[in-house]
């Protein structure tokens, strides 16, 4: 699959934000931050430039398969590449999967600006409204308390502890934390 050479349009724009469908001149920057050792300090390992291009494949794989992804984002003032926010199909081995998460991954320059915040409610919105999903989860490293913060300032509400089984029990990140929400809650608020 080649990705294109232009910016595709936004899918979604919020205030700041444009999301939209990626393209080959964030395979540089994207590979930095997966390099990043603070951007990456809550996963098992940085990803190396390859295995970058691997993933955005893969992600616009999961667009043309569910119409929905992990979007690339940028800020709309500068154009700006900061990172992705979006839905994901989660396929490991656990009770609770196959499941959609939404997930978000910035670079760290961007970080305690409400962007994950920003650009996550407006996926929420998407996935129940558009997509019509019945429960959309998040998860992450029990020790990852950013991100945390961002699932409870989305709506989703701690579901419980789990161990992920593709990392070593003894490992600082195998404990993680499962939150979630469903349509019919995401109806009853005002998020």
């Amino acid at each position: 699959m080649k990705l294109p050479q232009m910016k595709p349009e936004y899918q979604i724009k919020t205030e700041r934000l444009g999301l939209r469908r990626w393209y080959q001149d964030d395979v540089r920057p994207f590979a930095e931050m997966n390099q990043n050792p603070q951007v990456m300090r809550y996963f098992p390992n940085r990803l190396t430039a390859p295995q970058t291009e691997q993933f955005i494949r893969s992600i616009e794989h999961h667009f043309d398969t569910y119409g929905y992804g992990l979007y690339a984002a940028d800020l709309i003032t500068t154009g700006a590449f900061i990172g992705f926010i979006g839905l994901y199909t989660a396929v490991f081995k656990s009770d609770f999967t196959p499941c959609t998460e939404i997930g978000w991954r910035l670079d760290s320059q961007y970080w305690k600006s409400g962007y994950a915040t920003e650009g996550a409610k407006a996926c929420l919105h998407q996935a129940f409204t558009e997509y019509h999903l019945e429960n959309v989860f998040s998860f992450t490293s029990i020790i990852n308390k950013p991100s945390i913060a961002v699932m409870k300032r989305i709506g989703l509400r701690l579901n419980r502890e789990f161990n992920h089984p593709n990392i070593q029990a003894e490992h600082e990140l195998c404990k993680h934390v499962l939150y979630s929400l469903s349509k019919a809650e995401y109806a009853q608020h005002d998020f």
